[in-house]
């Protein structure tokens, strides 16, 4: 490999929306993210449904669901 040509790797920190901060090696200084395993909904285990704009009652009106 060419020396000189690769960037350096330093220990960064990552902050998500959330308030947590990881450490971790990349090549920024900083990163921020809006998602992280402490408040993704399948790590922490809580379901949020959301139902936008009332797609599914547009659904069941369609099909004649009950």
């Amino acid at each position: 490999m060419k020396k000189g040509i690769h960037p350096s790797l330093t220990i960064s920190k990552v902050k998500c929306a959330c308030g947590n901060v990881i450490e971790v090696l990349s090549t920024f200084e900083e990163e921020h993210i809006e998602v992280c395993s402490n408040c993704h909904p399948f790590y922490t285990g809580k379901k949020k449904i959301i139902d936008a704009g009332g797609r599914v009652d547009k659904f069941k009106k369609r099909y004649k669901m009950k």
